[in-house]
């Protein structure tokens, strides 16, 4: 049986509690959710929706490429909103970043995510 391998990247915030950013395991890559974490000074990035989300998706890419995956070889993101209303602008960004390629996806809405952000994101990859 394979054994899971701990992703970890300085290019992406660490963990702010007891688990990993990523575990790869049996040719998948499963992504602990990102936040607007600046990954230089550990702190939330300024700005609105928009500023959060490319900063989340730039951190997902950093986790990807650590475990051997790219933003094309995403199958799943799970989106968690704060608030509804800012779909269509991280709907926007998101399709910048995955365009025709676009895995498959869930959009919740969440009452509060961590250090109240506005988005995180998660995915499932595979290592190609």
């Amino acid at each position: 049986m394979p054994e899971k391998e701990i992703i970890h990247t300085p290019n992406a915030p660490a963990a702010i509690g007891p688990y990993s950013q990523a575990v790869r395991w049996n040719g998948l890559v499963y992504l602990s959710g990102q936040i607007p974490l600046d990954p230089a000074t550990g702190r939330l990035v300024d700005g609105g929706i928009e500023e959060q989300t490319v900063r989340v998706l730039e951190n997902l890419k950093a986790v990807l490429e650590a475990a051997g995956a790219r933003l094309d070889t995403v199958l799943k993101t799970t989106i968690y909103l704060k608030d509804l209303g800012d779909f269509a602008k991280v709907n926007e960004i998101y399709g910048r970043y995955f365009g025709q390629n676009s895995p498959a996806r869930a959009t919740v809405e969440a009452a509060r995510l961590p250090r109240d952000v506005r988005v995180e994101i998660e995915a499932v990859a595979f290592v190609a």
